[in-house]
C-alpha cells in the first residue's frame, strides 16, 4: 500500500501535465487541489500498467471465471469538504457490452466510511438486468438512473466502509452509488479496475453515440 500512494503520488506530479484533458477531472478546473477522477492510467505509466495487469487481472478471471480483457485503471477521488455524490448507476450501462459479462473493482487507499462517501451497493441487483439511465450533471460520471430511491431500492442497499488495501468488486449490473465527501479534513481516495470478460462484444455503434453525448456534456468543465 505504501508503495501504491508512493506511485499515485508520483503520477499526480509527473504524468497528469502530459495527459489530455479528457483523462483528468476536478471538482473545479481552476483548482489543482480537487483533483476528482484519472481515466486510463496504465495506458500512461509503465507502472500501473504492470500492476493492473498482475493480481488485480488474475482475481478478475477468478471471479469471473473467464479470460478477461482489461480497459481500465482509474482514481478516484472525494476531496474533503467538497466532494460530490456519485449517482447511483451500473457500470454496464457505460460499457456497452453484449452480455454484460464485466466487473469493477474498487481498492481504497485511505480509510472510508459513511463520512467521506462509501460505496454503496444494492444487494441482488445484478439479477434484474440493466435500467435506465439518463444524464446526470456529474463529471466523470455522466449517466445515472432515472428511476431510483425506492422504498425496495433502499432497503436492500448497504453501504461498504472499507480500510486502506481493501477491494471491492462488483458485477457490470450491480446498483451502486456514493454519498458526497462530508468530512472537513479527510479525502476518499481510491483505485477503480475495469475488465471484460472475452466472452462479452463491444456494441461499437452504441460506444460512439455515447462518445459523442460525453463530449457535448464535457464541453466547458475540463
Amino acid at each position: 500500500m505504501a508503495t501504491c500512494l508512493r506511485e499515485v503520488e508520483r503520477y499526480v506530479a509527473e504524468v497528469i501535465p502530459g495527459l489530455p484533458a479528457e483523462h483528468v477531472f476536478y471538482e473545479n478546473k481552476d483548482d489543482l487541489t480537487t483533483l476528482k477522477q484519472l481515466q486510463r492510467m496504465h495506458e500512461h505509466d509503465a507502472w500501473f500498467g504492470e500492476f493492473f495487469a498482475d493480481k488485480p487481472q488474475r482475481l478478475a478471471e477468478n471471479l469471473l471465471g473467464t479470460k478477461v480483457v482489461g480497459k481500465n485503471l482509474q482514481y478516484f477521488n472525494k476531496p474533503a469538504a467538497g466532494g460530490q455524490p456519485t449517482p447511483p448507476h451500473q457500470d454496464g450501462f457505460y460499457f456497452k457490452l453484449n452480455p454484460p459479462h464485466a466487473l469493477t473493482m474498487w481498492m481504497a487507499l485511505e480509510d472510508v466510511d459513511e463520512e467521506n462517501g462509501c460505496v454503496r451497493y444494492v444487494k441482488g441487483s445484478h439479477r434484474k438486468g440493466m435500467w435506465e439511465h439518463g444524464r446526470s450533471g456529474t463529471l466523470g460520471f455522466s449517466q445515472g438512473m432515472t428511476d431510483f430511491g425506492r422504498q425496495e431500492d433502499l432497503a436492500a442497499e448497504e453501504a461498504m466502509p472499507a480500510a486502506p488495501g481493501d477491494l471491492l468488486a462488483h458485477h457490470a449490473l450491480t446498483i451502486h452509488r456514493a454519498e458526497g465527501n462530508l468530512s472537513a479534513t479527510r479525502s476518499r481516495r481510491a483505485l477503480g479496475f475495469i475488465f471484460y470478460s472475452i466472452e462479452a462484444r463491444e456494441d461499437l455503434v452504441a460506444e460512439e453515440l455515447y462518445r459523442r453525448e460525453l463530449v457535448k456534456q464535457q464541453q466547458g468543465k475540463i
